[in-house]
């Protein structure tokens, strides 16, 4: 059998950091390149992300360099999409390298397993070698941080899953069930995963194939993006019908908990030592995690990052969330925000 036509699709926004080395793995990819595109597109960065991107397109004629004139990641993938002649369409994001059997092992996955979509597992690294960039990888893909998100915090097999990052496509899937939700500036792949399993599709983690995903180097990157994580999941909710998964409410509780406990105990001692107990356990673990992995990566620091990191990312997904329902309850626009 042929080898089936391949597009890749790469929303991009200022990745002139990450972009040469993504677009390096790409290229050394072992699939034949007569049978794969690449298609960056590009909401307009304000770096040199374009240029880069234009020097490899002269490079390797597969590559080609669209623009997106409404700069958020669900448009960059329409269009995409769209210009796509590839009877497969992989999404990817700039901010990865991907190994060199990536596309092929994909191809061969969605056919053989008869799927309709299949994604590779996720091994988050530090941006710099800082103890806060290890601190924020570590929080990134750690259960304690992201609950039981296989993708990013490991799999022994094969298994069916709710959703995958950035996806192997059949092509006719958007033909069956639509394009990207437009509206979704962030959780856009959350959501039309959830729309093609409520269509009967299925979806599958490759847990043996692994994307490097750089993390974001600061705190206040990282929070920006959990915070937004959490504001648009209500309405992919509504969207939708019903939540995808059960664990994107925990933060939420954890930020109403933390208000609600702390309004409470004023009114009882039993609540108030209720109130430090619960937050003295999870500080406990949050320290108990950064201590392993201070000894292990030989930086002593990680032990009073990490619980600092884990609040973060716990304080922005659920203070996002509850923002996120009041926009849906009160019927207000979500503000279209930058891809980064």
């Amino acid at each position: 059998m042929a080898e089936p036509k391949v597009t890749i699709i790469c929303p991009v926004y200022n990745e002139e950091r990450y972009i040469s080395t993504c677009i390096e793995s790409i290229i050394a990819q072992d699939y034949l390149k007569e049978a794969m595109e690449v298609l960056f597109v590009d909401g307009r960065s304000k770096d040199n992300t374009a240029e880069i991107i234009k020097a490899y397109s002269r490079r390797a004629p597969y590559i080609r360099l669209l623009d997106n004139e409404h700069h958020t990641v669900p448009y960059a993938l329409n269009k995409g999409i769209r210009k796509s002649d590839g009877d497969v369409v992989i999404r990817i994001d700039g901010h990865c390298t991907y190994p060199s059997d990536y596309v092929s092992t994909l191809v061969r996955y969605l056919y053989s397993l008869e799927a309709d979509n299949v994604g590779a597992g996720w091994n988050t690294v530090p941006a710099r070698d800082t103890a806060i960039c290890h601190a924020i990888a570590i929080a990134s893909s750690h259960p304690f941080g992201v609950g039981n998100s296989r993708h990013k915090i490991g799999a022994s097999d094969i298994m069916l899953a709710d959703t995958v990052p950035f996806g192997c496509y059949r092509r006719d899937v958007f033909d069956r069930i639509g394009l990207f939700d437009t509206d979704l500036t962030r959780n856009q792949d959350d959501e039309l995963n959830a729309r093609l399993t409520n269509h009967g599709g299925k979806i599958y983690l490759i847990p043996q194939l692994v994307i490097n995903y750089t993390a974001r180097d600061t705190i206040g990157k990282m929070s920006r993006m959990y915070y937004q994580y959490g504001l648009y999941k209500p309405l992919v909710n509504k969207k939708l019908g019903s939540p995808a998964s059960m664990r994107q409410f925990f933060p939420m509780l954890f930020v109403l908990g933390i208000i609600a406990g702390g309004a409470m105990s004023m009114l009882s001692d039993l609540i108030l030592y209720a109130y430090i107990t619960v937050l003295a356990l999870y500080f406990a673990i949050g320290l108990a995690i950064g201590l392993k992995h201070s000894l292990s990566l030989k930086r002593p620091t990680l032990t009073v990052l990490l619980p600092y990191v884990f609040l973060v990312i716990h304080m922005s997904y659920g203070c996002g969330y509850l923002k996120g329902i009041y926009k849906v309850l009160m019927n207000k626009k979500f503000n279209v925000e930058s891809n980064r």
